[in-house]
């Protein structure tokens, strides 16, 4: 396509054009974004953008439908608009997980913000707040940081796993109390699969993080909809207007979902082994030891547990450690050390949920376990048992379970072979020693130079090295994040991906990293907790995952408490087979992981004969069965589950439109950006790339630009629908590497070009457009084939609610006929030709200027339109939260006149005086209690109807618009 200045100036306001609604809105956050489309994820991003006077939605999806990227794409298009003050607070474990999401998929620059990064960014003379990134915080560092937060108008709050703060609106959660108040004023998004777990009164929690106006108080909330009677379908509707939640069952048209298939690997330890694991037992159901710290004596029995199932050197090294311990034991009182646990945990990488756990522990045995006088004698026999476990289990070698994993690689090999997978296995372990020891024996059997370790440090000689070559293959290509906590990951994934075969992870790799290319898991070590093995699984079985997934697990057959608790997680949680895994309904059982393994931890360490593991579990499992049962899905599937019979032809629509209205986008980009930089890059338009010759200074254009402004030669690859995928490539020339960049719209030179062609001159000329050699018909164009006529375009910004931008176009032929603002947009889809200047006649002149006028108020009169569309929405929100509160005040007056009632019939069944005096005196005091309740009802009312007055009126006043114009340019047109 053939442009002129006219055609570059045009686009480049359309292309960054702040729109209100529909499809056009999410144009740049759509186009930037290096992911796939998936209609359900366009329909939430455009429901949490609805209105200008929503303070906030709910995101429920079920669980893998993609609530990160719904939150994203939301994040990226605040981003393009220039809203920068982006905050998402969610669980610590998922921090990373949010950055690189970010980072990868939506090139948003994102910074992980806790005490030591804040604490150095102050140190360097910053405002860690002011970053201009999306800040990510873990909900307890978010409420340690509530008083700075408040200080700032943040554009969005992002609260990721929002249910655990449900309970934000009791005085006794002290987080979910200080996220509220600190984003009370803030537009919110919560992203949750479980809104609603034990009580309705849940959702009214979740309510106040987002506006406490959207209900009354918990007392109304309570009568109205948590008490006998009440209307589910009036609380629906409530519901609809802030909470949206798609069902995995609507979206299987657009996603093809794999089956997980489960292997167990049954291994018989030797007697020696087993004899080992009975001693090392024995000794950890001691109610009195010295080796386990007071303070956190079932954490750190647990991890005992874990590290003995695990591998004979992870438990001689942790041995070790508690003797160690104990022959540091000077004095006469036990010494505890309340870092002693932590650091197990840190060597170890056991999952980080632990860790949480900590302090509540110690601070319970604080009370309970006073500083005790150590018996010598006792000392130093655990030291001595300590010192004969640990060299027993040295002595063992390789174990069963060792040899066994070559079987259990073979078996799942041998299944990636037969469904088509690549020769990939995951391997997780919760041991830092177990791996390293794994690595070792399998390199000595077959696997040299095939396997990568991941964990939490990752900073060994050989991740050292695969990182060093990760950062000089992609010096030149943007693809480094500054971090190379960040970076290593990446590179190590990469290095699995095409070199590697076997990659054995700690939990570190449970969460934020993306492994679709893998279809083997192995459960060397299993989890007690639930939540945890569905994450694992989930980073191989997941959207994008195109073969079934095997899920190994190995299972001691002389451990009875080993057997049921596989059982328990298999066909309980369904953790293990079918197309979805763990559903959120059933994970959504178990409140904290942790508990639960704290559970099955007291019955390893109570239980002495199989028949008693087998009634414990029997109880726990009747439990967890009487918990599922009693979830309230008939109340969840009433409020959120909509099967309207329109669903899969509305997404299709939306799809086909997001994916259209991209098509447009993607390629006025490509033109305008071979317009502008025609002198500067030779462009290959069958890739969508192009040879930056020379660097071009972007100074100014771009926050991102790492390189104080400028952009270096090479080449780029304009991000496309077909080709949303990671740009890092390289070309051969000359024998020379040259890396190619990912272009878009918010990469500096995207910006720079955009920019320029916004300032670029365009005096009046006659544009000749082509129509005949266009590749698709255009008859509206078509119709003005040999006509000639003026146009001119106008820029109108208008500020109500929101900024809204429009380009109008006003023109007539020169017979006098007006042209419609879409055969005009069409036009300019046409190639033109520059034909020399042009006077503009001043009737003309008078002519357009009159038509844009007309064409301006048109659009600000349907701009008002909508914003009091939006107006009276909002009205009726504050309407029913008065009539809530209100109601509130009259059900507590209605509850005093039944008690009042209630006492006067006892008084008249009253036998002798004392009792007679002693029901009056109650009278007395509800009867003065009514009085004040019947006036606090007229104050209330009072009170609420002028605070209701006052809201409705700070939106009236925000209403008032106010409107700028801009002439951008005027020219005489033709068509041939």
């Amino acid at each position: 396509m053939i442009l002129t200045p006219h055609h570059a100036k045009y686009f480049a306001h359309d292309l960054t054009r702040r729109a209100t609604s529909g499809m056009d809105r999410l144009s740049m956050s759509l186009f930037d974004a290096a992911v796939d489309l998936n209609p359900h994820q366009i329909e939430a991003a455009l429901f949490a953008l609805q209105s200008p006077l929503s303070k906030g939605v709910i995101l429920a999806d079920e669980v893998g439908l993609g609530k990160t990227i719904e939150a994203g794409i939301v994040l990226c298009q605040f981003w393009a608009e220039r809203k920068r003050r982006l905050l998402v607070i969610c669980p610590a474990s998922l921090r990373k997980q949010w950055a690189m999401e970010l980072q990868e998929k939506f090139n948003l620059p994102a910074r992980v913000l806790d005490a030591k990064a804040y604490r150095e960014s102050q140190r360097g003379g910053g405002a860690p707040l002011s970053e201009k990134a999306v800040l990510i915080l873990s909900l307890n560092y978010a409420n340690a940081l509530r008083e700075e937060l408040k200080t700032f108008a943040w554009d969005l709050v992002v609260i990721d796993e929002a249910h655990k703060l449900r309970n934000a609106y009791r005085p006794s959660n002290k987080v979910g109390q200080g996220i509220r108040w600190a984003t009370e004023d803030c537009r919110k998004l919560l992203l949750t699969a479980t809104p609603l777990q034990n009580s309705l009164l849940e959702l009214y929690g979740l309510s106040t993080l987002i506006d406490e106006h959207l209900f009354g108080d918990l007392n109304s909330f309570r009568s109205q909809y948590a008490s006998a009677g009440s209307s589910v379908s009036e609380l629906r509707q409530r519901l609809s207007g802030f909470c949206k939640r798609t069902l995995r069952n609507q979206v299987t048209e657009y996603i093809r979902y794999t089956e997980r298939r489960p292997i167990t690997r049954p291994f018989t330890p030797s007697d020696d082994e087993h004899a080992l694991y009975e001693a090392v037992s024995g000794f950890l159901q001691r109610e009195d030891s010295y080796a386990l710290p007071t303070r956190q004596r079932h954490l750190t029995a647990l991890i005992l547990r874990k590290l003995l199932a695990s591998s004979s050197p992870a438990i001689a090294a942790t041995l070790d450690t508690l003797r160690t311990r104990l022959e540091k034991l000077s004095d006469d009182k036990v010494a505890d050390d309340p870092e002693f646990t932590e650091g197990l945990i840190d060597s170890e990488e056991i999952e980080d949920d632990l860790l949480d756990e900590i302090l509540g522990e110690s601070a319970d045995a604080d009370a309970e376990n006073p500083p005790h006088t150590i018996d010598r004698q006792k000392l130093r026999e655990e030291i001595e048992i300590l010192q004969r476990l640990a060299n027993w289990a040295r002595s063992i070698g390789t174990d069963t379970k060792t040899r066994t994993l070559l079987t259990a690689l073979d078996i799942g090999f041998e299944q990636m072979t037969a469904n088509g997978a690549a020769r990939k296995a995951l391997l997780f372990t919760e041991s830092r020693r177990t791996q390293e020891y794994l690595k070792t024996f399998l390199e000595s059997h077959g696997y040299r130079g095939q396997v990568v370790l991941f964990n939490g440090n990752n900073s060994g000689p050989e991740a050292n090295a695969i990182y060093q070559r990760w950062v000089e293959k992609s010096r030149d290509s943007g693809r480094s994040s500054a971090s190379r906590a960040v970076d290593v990951r990446t590179a190590l994934i990469e290095h699995f991906r095409d070199e590697g075969t076997i990659l054995i992870a700690t939990e570190a790799a449970s969460e934020g990293i993306n492994l679709q290319f893998c279809s083997l898991v192995i459960n060397y070590d299993l989890p007690w907790n639930p939540q945890r093995i569905e994450q694992r699984i989930g980073r191989c079985h997941r959207y994008g995952q195109k073969h079934d997934v095997v899920v190994i697990n190995f299972l001691n057959e002389r451990n009875e408490a080993d057997r049921r608790v596989l059982a328990l997680l298999g066909e309980k949680f369904n953790l293990f087979n079918g197309v979805f895994g763990a559903s959120d309904e059933v994970l959504g059982t178990i409140e904290s992981g942790v508990d639960f393994e704290k559970r099955i931890l007291a019955i390893y360490q109570r239980c002495r004969t199989p028949q008693e593991i087998d009634a414990a579990f029997r109880t726990l499992q009747e439990e967890m069965d009487e918990q599922i049962r009693t979830r309230m899905d008939d109340t969840r599937r009433t409020l959120f589950e909509h099967f309207d019979e329109d669903v899969h032809h509305r997404l299709r629509l939306q799809l086909d439109d997001a994916k259209a209205q991209l098509d447009r986008f993607g390629q006025r980009f490509w033109s305008l950006t071979r317009f502008m930089l025609d002198a500067r890059a030779s462009f290959d338009d069958g890739a969508l790339a192009f040879e930056l010759l020379e660097s071009v200074q972007c100074s100014g254009f771009s926050v991102q630009s790492g390189s104080g402004g400028t952009v270096h030669p090479g080449r780029y690859h304009l991000i496309s629908k077909n080709q949303r995928r990671s740009a890092q490539a390289a070309d051969e020339d000359d024998g020379e590497a040259r890396c190619q960049y990912l272009y878009r719209l918010s990469h500096p030179l995207g910006e720079y070009v955009v920019e320029s062609a916004k300032a670029i001159a365009t005096p009046p000329v006659r544009i000749v457009f082509d129509v005949s050699h266009h590749p698709t018909r255009i008859h509206a164009v078509e119709a003005l084939r040999g006509k000639r006529g003026f146009l001119t375009l106008t820029r109108l910004v208008v500020e109500s609610y929101e900024r809204e931008e429009y380009l109008l176009f006003s023109g007539l032929a020169d017979g006098g006929a007006s042209l419609d603002q879409e055969t005009m947009e069409k036009l300019f889809g046409c190639s033109g030709r520059l034909q020399g200047d042009e006077e503009i006649p001043a009737s003309v002149q008078q002519r357009l200027g009159a038509e844009a006028e007309r064409h301006a108020k048109a659009t600000i009169s349907r701009s008002l339109e909508q914003n009091n569309v939006h107006f009276h929405q909002a009205r009726e929100k504050l309407e029913k939260w008065a009539d809530d509160m209100v109601l509130s005040a009259e059900k507590a007056l209605a509850a005093t006149k039944e008690q009042i009632k209630a006492l006067r019939r006892q008084a008249r069944q009253a036998v002798t005086l004392e009792e007679q005096h002693e029901i009056q005196q109650h009278l007395q005091k509800l009867e003065k209690q009514q009085r004040r309740q019947r006036q606090d009802i007229f104050k209330a009312e009072d009170e609420i109807m002028e605070k209701r007055d006052s809201l409705i009126e700070s939106l009236e006043r925000r209403l008032a618009q106010r409107s700028v114009t801009e002439a951008l340019f005027t020219i005489r047109w033709g068509v041939e």
